[in-house]
């Protein structure tokens, strides 16, 4: 049995040896052809990702990388890997590339770009946000980093855009949680899940909602001036909303909604024409 281990354990040091001399051979070289080596592996990545075979452009991007990684190309090629990697939504593949590029190459002047097709990799990678909102969080944390780090670039619009759909969404979890707490009579954690979304979500389109939920369950819970509060805020910030109207209704149970008063209106006068017909 021991000559059998010794067998096995001569094998592997010889493998191993046989990759150290491989290792080496790959390292030794001149200059020059070090660069017409990068120029052909990243000529070879354009041409199969041109022709959509984006497997192979990122394999030869990555050797760009592994040829030179002091070189200017290098940081470029890693790109272009993750590029390849999104285009045909390997998002996974591409995460890895963009990640290693940021650890890489901190200070490069396409870190703008690395961040925002970051941002974008996770932001695709949304399936149902109810069920896991992680995708929706990475995006959110990157996004905001090039707003923060670089709102003067080209990639800064798009991320406020993509923001205010993240926060929206967001938004939309915390109040249908909410709701369910209001449905249920559980006053506290309503009350604590509207709040946030005041907090948190206030350029959303549910903090009209919650501010007038708040107006309700403080009012239902005898808290009126705390009720009153929330209803002076919608009605300074959102006078024209339905929300506002509604708040107003809690605290004046005869208040009718002119549009609704019009439209009794309209249909009595329907009805009183109808009786006339037949006097």
């Amino acid at each position: 049995m021991k000559f059998i281990f010794t067998i096995i354990f001569l094998c592997f040091l010889f493998i191993l040896s046989g990759c150290n001399k491989n290792k080496e051979s790959e390292i030794i070289l001149d200059s020059k052809d070090l660069e017409l080596q990068m120029i052909e592996a990243y000529n070879k990545g354009l041409t199969a990702l041109d022709e959509g075979d984006v497997l192979f452009a990122a394999k030869n991007f990555n050797a760009v990388e592994n040829i030179y990684p002091q070189s200017i190309w290098a940081p470029r090629s890693i790109l272009m890997a993750a590029y390849s990697y999104y285009s045909q939504d390997y998002y996974g593949d591409a995460i890895f590339e963009l990640n290693r590029f940021l650890k890489n190459y901190p200070v490069n002047q396409n870190t703008a770009y690395a961040y925002f097709l970051l941002a974008t990799c996770h932001y695709e990678r949304i399936v149902d946000e109810k069920k896991d909102l992680s995708p929706l969080l990475k995006s959110k944390k990157y996004f905001e980093i090039i707003l923060s780090d670089f709102p003067n670039t080209d990639f800064s619009l798009d991320a406020k855009f993509k923001l205010s759909l993240i926060e929206n969404t967001l938004a939309s979890k915390e109040n249908y949680i909410a709701n369910y707490y209001l449905s249920q009579k559980k006053w506290i954690p309503a009350i604590k899940r509207f709040k946030y979304i005041v907090e948190n979500y206030e350029d959303t389109d549910y903090v009209e909602e919650a501010l007038h939920r708040l107006v309700e369950v403080n009012y239902i819970l005898g808290l009126e001036e705390e009720a009153k509060k929330y209803a002076v805020l919608l009605g300074y910030n959102y006078q024209s909303s339905d929300w506002y109207k509604e708040s107003y209704k809690v605290f004046n149970k005869k208040y009718v909604n002119p549009k609704d008063k019009i439209k009794k209106d309209k249909q009595n006068l329907i009805i009183r024409k109808f009786k006339e017909l037949f006097k």
